[in-house]
């Protein structure tokens, strides 16, 4: 028997809740886009996102956070906000389940608290890591999970741009938690490391800034994780540069004992996201990236029948290695899945939590300049 749509509350209606999340939402038949919370009362008040009414005009409007959690049909909230903490709060004790942009919250104090609250109500949460969904971490995921490397022993995990224009508002000279690089784009490639190879032994951080501010907010960071036992010879660098003019930029640098992968350029998904704010990510080949920026495999491995030993002289494989297509949609597919029982969460809090550990660990490291040993 078909089961009615879970309907889905939206904290903001800006660019995150437009670009990021109602594209993936709106092709899935099991969500329904159901109700909004924008502080905007009417059109005429509303910013450069416009306004919820007129884009849904069959969605309900809500401009208070408690209107939008006393709605008892509302089961799933997606928090598109910064402030989190409290929103995260007060929909899980209104006995929803819970989407949260990342980077989750801003220490793992408050991770921790917030996963016991969700375990004690029963409720679903977890965290927006859908850069797991990506075509280039697919076709990664992909290689490793096919022993395409052998034992992996040096993985290198970038986010890179040349001039991010939302940094140019960070003027502040003093470090808050929840500021930075690291708590930006890195929470998505330090996700996809814990996510592969799971939590480290050790973290060595360099925080940096390059935006002409004598600052301690990084706007440029390297953070280190050294593992022990089977992994001791693992070594995983996750690097977030501004300073890169670079037409194509560096995603993935990963070598093993049977091969090696080298991949450069992005999943296309954002770029057409924001280029159709707010409509349904439809197209099949939404997620289907270039072959021009397909990554080079060297392997030894004759994991897929589908390639050809390319060097003979080396009897290696060598050459470009189809790209898995992108597919955001499959978060929310595994959100929808997990709601109704049939499947666990894939992006669980207590990996996001640690993912703010290790953004924790490399500030100390930061500070005091040497190694800290994961607690």
């Amino acid at each position: 028997m078909t089961q009615t749509p879970i309907k889905v509350g939206f904290v903001g209606y800006g660019f995150s809740t437009k670009c990021f999340h109602l594209p993936f939402v709106l092709p899935n038949p099991e969500l329904e886009v159901y109700a909004f919370l924008q502080r905007a009362a009417d059109p005429s008040q509303a910013k450069s996102w416009g306004h919820c009414t007129v884009d849904f005009p069959g969605a309900k409007h809500y401009t208070t956070a408690d209107e939008l959690f006393a709605d008892a049909q509302i089961e799933l909230v997606i928090i598109c906000t910064h402030n989190h903490e409290e929103f995260i709060e007060k929909a899980l004790v209104a006995g929803k389940h819970v989407v949260v942009e990342k980077p989750f919250v801003t220490s793992t104090r408050e991770a921790d608290r917030l996963i016991e609250l969700a375990k004690k109500q029963d409720k679903m949460l977890t965290v927006f890591h859908n850069r797991r969904f990506d075509s280039d971490f697919r076709t990664l995921k992909h290689l490793i999970d096919h022993d395409a490397f052998g034992d992996v022993r040096d993985a290198q995990m970038h986010f890179d741009f040349p001039s991010p224009g939302w940094i140019s508002g960070w003027t502040r000279k003093e470090y808050q938690p929840g500021e930075g690089m690291s708590f930006g784009l890195g929470t998505h490639t330090i996700d996809q490391a814990l996510h592969l190879f799971g939590t480290p032994a050790s973290v060595t951080g360099f925080l940096r800034s390059n935006r002409g501010v004598d600052s301690d907010v990084d706007d440029t960071f390297t953070i280190i994780m050294q593992y022990t036992g089977g992994k001791k010879n693992l070594l995983v660098t996750v690097k977030t540069a501004i300073v890169t003019p670079m037409k194509d930029q560096l995603k993935f640098f990963v070598r093993g004992t049977k091969g090696s992968y080298v991949k450069f350029g992005s999943c296309p998904q954002e770029a057409r996201a924001i280029a159709a704010p707010g409509k349904p990510a439809s197209d099949p080949n939404y997620g289907v990236e270039d072959p021009r920026i397909w990554g080079t495999l060297t392997t030894t491995s004759e994991f897929d029948p589908k390639i050809q030993k390319l060097d003979d002289e080396c009897n290696k494989y060598i050459g470009k290695y189809p790209s898995l297509p992108g597919w955001c949609r499959g978060y929310y597919e595994n959100v929808a899945a997990a709601i109704r029982g049939r499947e666990e969460v894939y992006v669980k809090p207590e990996t996001a939590r640690d993912g703010l550990r290790v953004i924790e660990l490399a500030r100390e490291s930061h500070e005091k300049g040497c190694t800290v040993a994961w607690p």
